[in-house]
């Protein structure tokens, strides 16, 4: 594969995916890995990506207004997400109190979860659906049902949450960035995750790799205030600030 065709191929695979390794490009490109930091170094110089260790990311933060329909972002990074939502079941014992949003990645945790004599709570519909097929104790928050996501949200869903305390809480996220933290496309459903992870002993964001270095319009809290469970850390620098667990 000619130069051209690699920085073209290498481009799109970080079009599709925001995050890439140099594993991930050695095995779409077949070329080696110096092949590949070349390529890497000689495009991060003409300001198409921002290297990071081990990989790329798109340059900066790039600023995403509009949110994606729940359909095309089940579609998106399954395998990437079913990793993260698994490892995140696991941490979930008989004696939590557990809080689990309306993400795509937490509504994959649900499907994982065995037994248990835990107590959940949550402010999705679909999520709430998921628990009750697993004879799993759950709560629903009141609230203004939200079309496409079928998440509570406003004054009721806060007014309800903040009557609970948690031992963990486990919340989706459209982007992640080390200086505006975890953010989301919607305010409303901000404010929900955002008192969640208030009331919450131990706060997990779940998001796959893609999520890094992207930055949504309302801010949920900044990165050290939760663990991030994801499949491929795109940027070592993130472990500076917050624990960071690659499944």
């Amino acid at each position: 594969m000619l130069a051209e065709q690699r920085a073209e191929r290498i481009l799109s695979e970080l079009a599709r995916r925001r995050a890439v390794t140099v594993t991930d490009l050695c095995q779409v490109t077949g070329a080696s890995e110096a092949t590949i930091r070349r390529d890497l170094a000689a495009l991060s110089r003409q300001g198409k990506l921002s290297k990071v260790h081990g990989g790329a990311v798109l340059p900066g933060g790039e600023f995403h207004g509009e949110e994606l329909d729940m359909e095309t972002k089940r579609r998106l990074h399954t395998e990437e997400k079913d990793r993260a939502a698994r490892y995140a079941a696991e941490l979930i014992g008989d004696d939590d109190v557990v809080f689990l949003d309306a993400g795509t990645t937490i509504l994959r945790m649900a499907e994982h979860l065995q037994t248990s004599r835990a107590l959940f709570l949550t402010n999705s519909i679909e999520c709430a659906c998921r628990l009750m097929e697993r004879n799993l104790r759950t709560y629903v928050l009141g609230g203004t049902l939200k079309a496409g996501t079928m998440a509570l949200i406003g004054a009721e869903t806060l007014a309800a949450l903040g009557r609970y305390n948690f031992t963990k809480a486990f919340l989706g996220v459209n982007g992640v960035t080390i200086s505006q933290g975890f953010t989301t496309p919607d305010p409303e459903e901000a404010a929900v995750k955002s008192l969640a992870a208030d009331r919450a002993q131990s706060v997990y964001v779940l998001a796959d790799s893609s999520k890094f270095g992207q930055v949504t319009a309302a801010v949920m809290f900044p990165i050290e205030a939760a663990c991030i469970i994801t499949d491929c850390l795109p940027d070592p620098q993130y472990r500076d600030y917050t624990d960071v667990r690659e499944v």
